[in-house]
């Protein structure tokens, strides 16, 4: 009977125990599965996120326009006649007064010539006159002679004189005329258009030679009639300009046309470059813009703001997560394509750009580090 007991009891404890280990399984699955997920972590380049900060807005008037030569001048034949000898090269600086070519002077040098013997017989003539006066005078105070012959002489006098006188000015018009010949640079600067060579005959007021001074550059430049009052004359002007990427220059405005242009109601403006270095040459476009303003102000870039909801808005990473920021907006700065937010956003915020921009606001972000650079192969 003990036995049997036992047995029993053996057996109700066994069950129990299956019973218990069943209940465990059952909620050990249960709680397995009431587990949260862990949640998901974008990562975005460092490349698309940008620290906020304070920075220099410039806004303006936008030009645009071509280089000139503040300086130049185009040396003319004054003579027509054959060009004997060239002795400057397109490209050749030149300095003033310096020989740029020589015409035939043969014809002048015969007219010269002419004009000396005149003066030298002119002259002799009024000597000879004034020698006659000299002698009609005393001959005339000793009665020897009538008043009327030494009125004659003192005429005779005159007119030789008068001769004498023209005969030196058709000199010097010869000297002149010949002085022509020799071509001479008006200003220092270089050459930069030379249409005649040695053979050529020329006639007065052909173009021989352009000359034009590098250090005087200037942007002949245009802006629309809208923006006339907000220039000024020695307004700083920052531009490009075409085959120098990268590299922004400077000026001032010098002159601004008092009169619009009908046709396309544009204001020619002229914007004076130092370039003592001769960098710039004439005919390169350039653009860019006058700064009539200059101030600090919170800039971000343009792409970063979206617009399309009507109301202006920015990502902003806050803790690790995407949430999206209404703003006001103010200026743009168009030359560096950012703009200036008045509210919403202060220094020191972290904001989306780039391909970020479409990030899902409350979405959790891990900023990463940048790749390091590759170890250079070994030869």
């Amino acid at each position: 009977m003990m036995d049997r007991a036992k047995k029993g009891l053996r057996r109700s404890l066994q069950g129990a125990g299956l019973a218990a280990a069943a209940l465990l399984a059952a909620c050990g699955g249960e709680s397995d599965a009431a587990a949260p997920r862990e949640e998901a972590v974008v990562n975005i380049g460092p490349e698309n996120v940008l620290v906020v900060q304070m920075d220099e807005l410039r806004s303006g008037p936008t030009i645009s326009g071509n280089l000139k030569a503040e300086r130049e001048s185009t040396v003319r034949a004054e003579i027509g006649g054959s060009v004997l000898q060239v002795m400057a090269e397109q490209g050749q600086a030149v300095s003033r007064g310096q020989v740029l070519a020589r015409v035939d002077d043969a014809a002048l040098r015969d007219a010269m010539i002419s004009a000396q013997s005149g003066v030298r017989s002119a002259s002799n003539a009024a000597q000879v006159a004034g020698r006659d006066v000299e002698r009609t005078t005393r001959l005339t105070q000793a009665g020897a002679i009538a008043q009327r012959d030494l009125d004659n002489a003192r005429n005779a006098q005159v007119a030789a004189q008068a001769q004498l006188a023209d005969a030196r000015a058709r000199l010097s018009q010869a000297q002149e005329q010949q002085g022509k010949t020799v071509i001479r640079s008006p200003i220092s600067g270089v050459v930069s258009d030379r249409p005649v060579n040695a053979g050529d005959v020329v006639s007065p007021g052909g173009a021989l030679f352009t000359i034009v001074d590098p250090a005087s550059m200037q942007l002949e430049a245009a802006v629309p009639a809208a923006d006339l009052g907000q220039l000024r004359v020695g307004a700083p002007v920052r531009f490009t300009v075409s085959g120098y990427p990268g590299r922004t220059f400077t000026g001032k405005v010098q002159r601004i046309n008092p009169a619009a242009d009908p046709a396309t109601g544009q204001v020619p403006v002229f914007v004076s470059i130092p370039n003592a270095d001769g960098r710039l040459v004439g005919g390169l476009f350039a653009e860019g813009r006058v700064a009539t303003q200059e101030r600090q102000a919170l800039l971000i870039p343009s792409t970063a703001v979206d617009q399309q909801a009507g109301t202006p808005s920015v990502l902003r990473l806050r803790a690790g997560r995407v949430e999206r920021v209404p703003v006001r907006l103010g200026d743009t700065d168009s030359e560096t394509e950012r703009v200036e937010v008045v509210a919403g956003l202060a220094a020191g915020d972290t904001i989306l750009t780039g391909a970020a921009v479409g990030t899902t606001p409350g979405t959790q972000v891990r900023v990463g580090r940048p790749a390091p650079a590759a170890a250079p192969a070994a030869r």
